[in-house]
């Protein structure tokens, strides 16, 4: 092993395949690397443990990528890491049967960490969540253009990100909306006007699988941002669709994907706790009824308060099925257990006083993989039950 890459020190023994190594256990370097710059990772004793990416600011000090000392990461390392996220993707998942909307890199669950890229028919959204990523962009990039000729980027990191990993990217010039398609319903995929890259690819296969159960049926699509659920509802035979989200902007979104698709729904924009009280008030409920918020929190300390919440708007939710309807909740709080959210869910049928039968629980689809001994990139929880009575 022959490498220029700056060398850094564990403080203590390293039994962990995780891929992140805390500052506490790193001894600070004489020369400090720059922020996301590629680096060894030996032991107390010397002994190589890895490469991977390097910063002096953030809380994760190394975010291991490779653990073969013979493996330069490289450009074409990267190139052939993309490669193989493609291949899951096209070769066996075959998504681009179902669609042109998908997750092309999904950080560590891909090998890459802090680096997300979705893709909207020849758009590629890419997002950092690392120094090193953002680093090494141009390899990134050309590493895509392999796979994606002729694709356009439209590249971002959020505030708190640069802020928390010391890089300063101000994203690249808002790129033209692209309309994809998945399992024949199109949607306007604009990632300079909407929340996350985008579009929710990730609930791709659970939009599907609730569509599947609403012909003939009224639904309800709380915080239903640009559309998803209830679009696809509308356009597989719901009698009566109605959205509502307190983001005015996505409302508009939502509004242009249901002309797409040339199906009638009703969006309010309002708040869902003033809104659910009024609805249970007036004794109006619904067949289906799906609840998917927002992402409560990053911070731990504001576990409990998110979990508060999500009890509060699943009992007033439940409070307008009808007895024998469906009931779909969600969280893309990461820091939330999927067990935690199904005792939320426990308590919340208590409150309403429902009885609730669960008939699935799911998570994002499989184009966001994650490693067993990584559970961070596993964040979607998806509950969807039956209101007995």
């Amino acid at each position: 092993m022959n490498t220029p890459n700056p060398t850094v020190r564990l403080k203590n023994a390293w039994r962990s395949s995780h891929p992140w190594i805390f500052q506490r256990l790193v001894d600070k370097p004489a020369q400090r690397p720059k922020p996301g710059s590629i680096v060894e990772v030996v032991g107390v004793d010397g002994d190589w443990i890895g490469r991977g990416f390097y910063n002096g600011h953030s809380r994760i000090a190394v975010r291991i990528l490779e653990t073969h000392p013979d493996v330069p990461v490289d450009a074409g390392w990267f190139s052939r890491k993309i490669a193989e996220a493609v291949s899951l993707r096209r070769d066996v998942l075959k998504l681009d049967e179902v669609s042109d909307a998908w997750r092309v890199v999904h950080s560590e669950g891909d090998g890459i960490s802090g680096l997300v890229v979705d893709r909207y028919g020849d758009l590629l959204v890419v997002e950092f969540f690392s120094a090193g990523a953002f680093r090494h962009r141009e390899w990134i990039y050309e590493a895509l253009r392999e796979q994606f000729p002729g694709c356009r980027f439209h590249s971002f990191a959020d505030e708190h990100v640069q802020k928390q990993e010391s890089f300063d990217f101000r994203g690249s010039t808002p790129a033209e909306p692209s309309v994809i398609t998945e399992y024949g319903v199109r949607f306007r995929a604009d990632p300079a006007g909407a929340h996350k890259t985008g579009f929710f690819a990730d609930q791709r296969e659970n939009r599907e699988w609730l569509s599947r159960q609403v012909a003939g049926k009224r639904m309800l699509d709380l915080c239903c941002n640009t559309g998803g659920f209830g679009v696809y509802a509308a356009a597989r035979g719901a009698s009566e669709v109605v959205g509502v989200d307190i983001d005015e902007d996505v409302i508009e979104i939502a509004k242009g994907n249901a002309r797409l698709n040339d199906v009638r729904i009703r969006f309010v924009q309002a708040d869902i706790f003033p809104w659910l009280r009024d609805a249970s008030n007036a004794g109006d409920t619904y067949d289906v009824v799906v609840l998917d918020p927002a992402k409560m929190t990053r911070d731990r300390d504001q576990v409990i308060p998110a979990l508060k919440k999500y009890l509060d708007m699943n009992k007033l939710a439940l409070g307008v099925v009808k007895p024998g309807g469906l009931f779909a909740t969600f969280s893309c709080t990461g820091l939330v257990s999927e067990e935690q959210f199904l005792d939320m869910l426990r308590r919340a049928a208590f409150y309403a006083n429902r009885t609730i039968q669960v008939l699935k629980v799911a998570g994002a689809g499989a184009d966001h993989p994650f490693l067993a001994h990584v559970q961070e990139s596993r964040y979607l929880k998806a509950v969807f039950c039956r209101v007995i009575d």
